[in-house]
């Protein structure tokens, strides 16, 4: 995975060439992900999901992310992302199912890591019960949902917590029920331009929708 090419952008978005995954995130070379955000209305109230990632996972072992995401690689499309969201969810949707809503800077910075994407933004509304997620076990071991309107406060930094609801498997394979809250401190430390920049463009599709 770390010798995967990647394409590689100036500050501008203007393609200047390839680097491995590796040489991407050791030297801060802008690159591109494909982000898929599910959200849900369920008896009148909005709802967003989470996956919990693998505690296998190189980066952010067991932190809540984006519902599904991925690199593009040199030789993708952005259409190509949508892999990303069959393999780690085992959900069967389609290219002409999702929204786009935008891309997005989003920077990570960390000891061994400068993460520096070019973040193609979709969102897709869910109609599938969490039962029939298929976890990839090696990217993601949990899926949780929590109410739009509290996801939104909690990036608005006017609650500290939120209430998330789902489920994720344990070391032996066993589905265990979730229902906790959590603090920031649970979450990928995304950006905090990112984190506003999502919920904006949620938030504004769903009262679009609403219309």
């Amino acid at each position: 995975m770390e010798t995967e090419l990647l394409k590689i952008f100036d500050e501008n978005r203007n393609e200047i060439g390839t680097a491995s995954r590796a040489d991407a995130h050791r030297k801060g070379l802008w690159h591109e992900t494909f982000h898929c955000w599910f959200v849900e209305r369920q008896a009148g109230e909005d709802y967003i999901y989470l996956q919990i990632r693998s505690h296998l996972k190189k980066d952010y072992p067991s932190l809540l992310d984006i519902t599904a995401a991925g690199h593009l690689l040199a030789s993708e499309t952005v259409k190509d992302g949508i892999r990303e969201v069959q393999e780690e969810l085992g959900v069967p949707i389609e290219w002409k199912e999702v929204v786009s809503l935008g891309i997005v800077k989003n920077e990570i910075y960390q000891k061994n890591l400068i993460d520096k994407e070019y973040s193609h933004i979709f969102l897709y509304e869910n109609r599938l019960p969490m039962e029939d997620f298929r976890l990839q076990s090696e990217e993601v071991t949990g899926i949780v949902r929590a109410k739009f309107s509290e996801f939104e406060s909690f990036y608005m930094n006017e609650v500290s917590e939120i209430k998330i609801e789902g489920f994720e498997y344990d070391s032996k394979g066993q589905r265990l029920s979730i229902k906790q809250n959590v603090g920031m401190d649970r979450f990928v430390p995304h950006q905090e331009s990112y984190s506003s920049a999502i919920v904006k463009m949620i938030g504004e599709y769903l009262a679009s929708r609403d219309k």
